[in-house]
C-alpha cells in the first residue's frame, strides 16, 4: 500500500497535488500544476478504461450540436441521474449550458469513426451520421450501444470543466451492440471470453 501523496515517505516521482502553487497572487485562486505533472496526471487517469459517448443537443438557434466525451457516469437509480463534464473552453459549452435537453449516445464498437468525427473541428458533423429525433428534437445517433435522453438538472463548476447533472427521461439499450472503449490513449474493444 502506498503512503498518501503528502506523506514524508512518499516514493520519488509522486507529486503531491496539494503542493501545487498558485500563479495568481489571489489566495483564493486554484493551484496551477507544472505541465509535466499535468501530463503525468492525465496519463495516470488514462489507466481507467471508459466508454465513449457523443453528447448531442440543440443550440438556442435550433442547430444540432455534439461533442465526444468519455467523462460519463451514473449517479442515481432513483431518480435516474447521470453526470458528464465538458471543458470550459469548449466552443460548445454555451450551447450545452443553455440546453434544456440533451442525449448521451453510448457508441458501439464499430462507431470509432463517429467518435473521431465529433472530436474533430469539422463543421457539418450531423450531415455525416444517421440520426433520429428524440425528446425536444435532440438528435439521437443511430446504431449506438445505448442512448439516454435527459433534461438538464444542474451544472457545477469543476476546475477547468463544467459538470452536468442530467435526469434521464428515456433510454434505449441495444442488446447485441458491444460498446467502444477508450483506454491508455487509444480505442479498445471488449474481448468476449464467455466461451472459453
Amino acid at each position: 500500500m502506498r503512503p498518501p501523496l503528502d506523506a514524508p515517505d512518499s516514493p520519488d516521482g509522486i507529486f503531491a497535488l496539494a503542493d501545487a502553487t498558485c500563479v495568481s497572487a489571489d489566495p483564493g485562486a486554484a493551484p496551477t500544476l507544472p505541465d509535466a505533472v499535468v501530463r503525468d496526471f492525465r496519463d495516470a487517469l488514462s489507466s481507467f478504461a471508459t466508454g465513449v459517448t457523443v453528447l448531442t443537443a440543440l443550440a438556442p438557434d435550433g442547430a444540432p450540436v455534439g461533442v465526444t466525451i468519455s467523462s460519463f457516469n451514473s449517479v442515481s437509480l432513483q431518480p435516474p441521474l447521470i453526470l458528464w463534464s465538458l471543458a470550459c473552453d469548449s466552443p460548445r459549452i454555451d450551447a450545452f449550458r443553455r440546453a434544456s435537453h440533451y442525449a448521451v449516445n453510448v457508441l458501439a464498437a464499430d462507431q470509432e469513426w463517429i467518435s473521431d468525427l465529433f472530436a474533430s473541428r469539422v463543421d457539418d458533423r450531423f450531415g455525416r451520421v444517421a440520426v433520429s429525433p428524440g425528446i425536444a428534437g435532440v438528435p439521437l445517433i443511430d446504431g449506438c450501444a445505448a442512448s439516454f435522453e435527459c433534461t438538464s438538472e444542474a451544472h457545477y463548476a469543476g476546475g477547468d470543466h463544467l459538470i452536468f447533472l442530467g435526469r434521464v427521461q428515456r433510454f434505449v439499450r441495444a442488446d447485441a451492440a458491444q460498446p467502444l472503449i477508450f483506454h491508455a490513449g487509444r480505442y479498445r474493444k471488449l474481448h468476449d471470453d464467455a466461451g472459453q
